[in-house]
């Protein structure tokens, strides 16, 4: 039977593990007790070498798991140190150098969520002693994965047309990707767009924007796809399968120049929602959402502008009437 395979209710064959606690300098070994954790722990059954070393990232610490791996037969590693984020690529590394597959590993994170995040010595030596006997029945259960290199396609979906949209479409076709950027509402800028002025610096924002998104429609590289939202997601990591749903506009964006007279002429409500388009004095088109009365939209009971009007009224029937005293 091989190591990767299971016995009769699930159980998992005899592991040899070996553990690694790793004091960093003093960070971790000050608040946890990691000398009394590795010989507590040398005592578990599935465990054949429990070690507690200075830095266990560097060179010597590395040496010492390959060492074990190839004299003491390991077949499943588990290290008690920094973040996941900072080393476990190192230590992947270090278990495949010692001729263990790189994925029969697992690393406990007790500087960040226990010694960095207390005073009381004895609670963190107790989170660090729990994590770690999880750590230990976790990576019996964990199997020897292969690493391949697979075809990809290399273009980028990026959907929101907002500033950061923008800004990622444009650094990512410069680079050479062919991107697609999707946007649900008719025109990409997203918030910025209505802003006035940028903070901190009050920088004018459309003086910011408006270059970005005549970039963004005249860029090789780059396919606009506004109006349009997705609707299914299939596949993987470098093989995605996109469904999007393009929204018909009722006009012929080859030929539009932007004159505006199909805006006037539409018979449906005006988009988006939530803003009005003022000239001068007058609300030359005003969003549903901002419109009163529409019970679709807003109930009366919750409409802000009709409970204004209301209260309003109210105060002035309440006002003495001229001519009037009491």
């Amino acid at each position: 039977m091989s190591e990767d395979s299971k016995g009769g209710n699930g159980k998992v064959p005899p592991c040899r593990i070996g553990l690694y606690i790793c004091h960093c300098g003093t960070n971790i070994s000050k608040m946890v007790d990691v000398a009394h954790i590795a010989k507590a722990m040398a005592n578990h059954p599935d465990v054949v070498v429990s070690r507690d070393y200075k830095f266990m990232c560097s060179e010597p610490g590395q040496e010492l798991i390959i060492k074990d791996i190839q004299e003491q037969n390991l077949n499943r590693v588990v290290v008690a140190a920094c973040s996941p984020l900072m080393h476990k690529p190192t230590f992947r590394a270090a278990v495949a150098r010692g001729g263990l597959n790189r994925y029969l590993f697992e690393m406990v994170n007790i500087r960040e969520q226990c010694s960095w995040v207390t005073t009381e010595r004895d609670a963190a030596t107790r989170k660090a002693y729990a994590l770690i006997n999880g750590a230990l029945a976790r990576v019996k259960f964990q199997k020897s994965l292969e690493m391949r290199r697979i075809d990809i396609t290399k273009r980028v979906m990026i959907v929101g047309g907002g500033i950061a949209g923008i800004e990622a479409a444009l650094q990512i076709a410069d680079a050479g990707c062919d991107v697609i950027l999707v946007e649900k509402e008719e025109s990409i800028g997203g918030h910025m767009a209505k802003f006035d002025k940028t903070f901190p610096t009050l920088d004018c924002a459309a003086c910011i924007l408006t270059p970005k998104m005549v970039s963004v429609g005249k860029h090789a590289n780059i396919r606009l796809l506004t109006y349009a939202e997705i609707e299914e997601v299939q596949g993987y990591v470098g093989n995605f399968k996109i469904k999007v749903r393009k929204k018909a506009r009722y006009v012929d964006t080859t030929l539009c120049n932007s004159c505006g007279s199909c805006y006037d002429a539409c018979p449906s409500l005006p988009v988006p929602q939530e803003c009005k388009l003022i000239i001068g004095d007058k609300i030359f088109k005003e969003g549903t959402r901002l419109k009163t009365g529409i019970s679709a939209l807003l109930e009366p009971d919750h409409d802000l502008l009709t409970l204004a009007d209301t209260q309003a009224g109210a105060a002035l029937s309440r006002q003495p009437k001229e001519g009037v005293t009491k």
